[in-house]
């Protein structure tokens, strides 16, 4: 059986599916999707209870919450694959090729990996945004450079184990270049590694995109984000205590779906079997993968 089938057995996939189907399609129209506009003030109706027309009430201005968090949902997600992306591309790209290119380039982005691993993920994406302006963009940039070595210490630890492989070495005493081996006897055998991290890093990065919108950083008001319809909602607990439930399930819901599908594709893939050091690198979160891993 196929592993996409056997992932498909299990409820927790089917479910983080269903979770993560809803989300996509919030995310790509959830602005479109909602029943009211999402920055309409109407001052004569603030901070009101859920009723017919309200869903989740209304927040300080008067403007309709359920519309605000499927309009935010598009601008949350965006974020974290962004940093995904980048982390993805900068991570995984120069952990392969520490594998291929000798020496002085392995000490290079091994130091660059190190030195990484010591910044504080916020601090660093402050920094960043107050250097080249508060954006989206910008601050996606400072955080997948920040998450770039969990991939880079995870896709190195795998292809250096199979660069070592008997095959591999057969190959390399025949004649076959370095770069034919690393396409065609690593990197496919890779690949499951990687997309473990990608769902995990995926998740970590939903929650840093919150944290900083939280902050006021990323998306500008009044433009809706998740952490930012927290941050607003937080001011008035003492009138509507039960305000900050919404956006904070969609997070943790959207969070766990990721979660349970990297978790079901580890076990699925043989990466449980591949060593209890690399399954537990596999199934971190980047958040996690910050702190120092010993090379193997």
């Amino acid at each position: 059986m196929s592993v996409p089938r056997r992932m498909l057995r299990l409820p927790s996939v089917r479910l983080a599916l269903l979770v993560l189907g809803g989300i996509a399609v919030l995310a790509v129209a959830g602005g479109s999707l909602a029943p009211h506009d999402p920055v309409a003030q109407n001052p004569q109706g603030i901070l009101q209870d859920p009723s017919a027309s309200h869903w989740l009430g209304t927040d300080y201005l008067g403007r309709d919450i359920l519309s605000r968090l499927m309009d935010a949902t598009g601008r949350s997600v965006l974020g974290a694959v962004e940093a995904g992306g980048v982390g993805l591309a900068l991570g995984a790209t120069t952990g392969l090729a520490s594998v291929v290119f000798g020496r002085v380039f392995e000490w290079i982005s091994l130091r660059i990996s190190d030195a990484l691993l010591t910044l504080p993920y916020i601090i660093f994406a402050i920094a960043v945004t107050g250097v080249i302006g508060n954006g989206i963009h910008q601050a996606m940039l400072a955080i997948g450079v920040v998450i770039a070595p969990a991939f880079f210490r995870i896709t190195r630890a795998a292809a250096l184990g199979l660069a070592s492989s008997q095959y591999a070495e057969i190959a390399e005493l025949v004649g076959a270049s370095r770069w034919w081996i690393l396409r065609t006897h690593i990197w496919n055998k890779v690949l499951p590694t990687i997309a473990v991290t990608a769902a995990g890093s995926a998740a970590a990065a939903l929650l840093v995109v919150s944290s900083l919108s939280f902050l006021g950083i990323g998306v500008k008001p009044p433009a809706p984000t998740w952490g930012g319809m927290l941050a607003s909602d937080l001011n008035y607990l003492a009138q509507r205590p039960w305000a900050p439930l919404a956006p904070s399930l969609v997070i943790i819901f959207t969070v766990a779906a990721l979660n349970a599908l990297a978790d079901a594709i580890r076990d699925n893939t043989g990466l449980a079997t591949a060593g209890p050091v690399l399954s537990r690198m596999a199934s971190a979160s980047a958040l996690v993968a910050l702190v120092p891993i010993p090379e193997p």
